[in-house]
Order: structure tokens, then sequence, then C-alpha cells
């Protein structure tokens, strides 16, 4: 009876380890696709950019600057504000209470550190 529970666990083990493995493997070809996508994505701003300086006025060079920052700008701030959902999503599944215990913990410490240390 104990090999099969040995056996059962091994190949349970091989079972999990090939789905990680297999999943890795996504991963870095989702990876790579990121990167040459990027590179892509930088040589054609390069090519835009080089266009736009010799074919442009330097007011439209001026405003797409400006344009392009502010949607810069707009994509972090979205970026940003859906990092604190996905982590208060992740902070309120069940289990999480000693993460948030050990957090406020932490911060008490540091207040009280500091106010050690002011002096």
């Amino acid at each position: 009876m104990a090999k099969k529970t040995v056996k059962a666990k091994a190949k349970n083990w091989d079972s999990l380890w090939s789905e990680y493995s297999n999943l890795l493997k996504k991963w870095a070809q989702n990876f790579d696709t990121l990167k040459k996508t990027s590179g892509e994505i930088q040589s054609k701003y390069n090519e835009v950019m080089l266009k736009a300086a010799s074919e442009s006025s330097e007011k439209t060079i001026k405003e797409f600057h400006q344009n392009w920052q502010k949607a810069m700008n707009d994509a972090a701030l979205e970026a940003f504000k859906q990092f604190d959902k996905n982590w208060e999503n992740v902070t309120n599944q069940a289990g999480m209470d000693q993460l948030k215990a050990y957090g406020e913990l932490m911060n008490s410490f540091a207040k009280t550190w500091q106010k050690m240390w002011q002096k």
C-alpha cells in the first residue's frame, strides 16, 4: 500500500513539474515575442521621428511630442492603477490575512523605530 502512495506522489510531482515546464516555455516564447516587437517598435519610432523631423514644422513636432508625452503618462498611470487593483484583489483573497497582519506589524515597527531615533 505504501508503494502505491509513493508512486502516486511521484506521478503527481511529475505531472506538476511537466505543467510548470510547459508554462515556462510559453512564457519564454512570449517574452521573446515581446523583445522582438519592442525592437520593431523602437525601429519604427526612430524612422517616424526622422521623417517627422525632416518634413514637419517645429510647431507640429512640438505638438506631437506633447501628445506623445501625455499618452505615455496616461498609459503609465493606467498601468499603476491596474497594478493597484490587482494587488488589492490578491490581498483580499483567503489566506492573505497573515500577509496583511505582517505588513501592519512592519509599519508599526517602522513608526516606533523612527520615534525612538528622532531624538
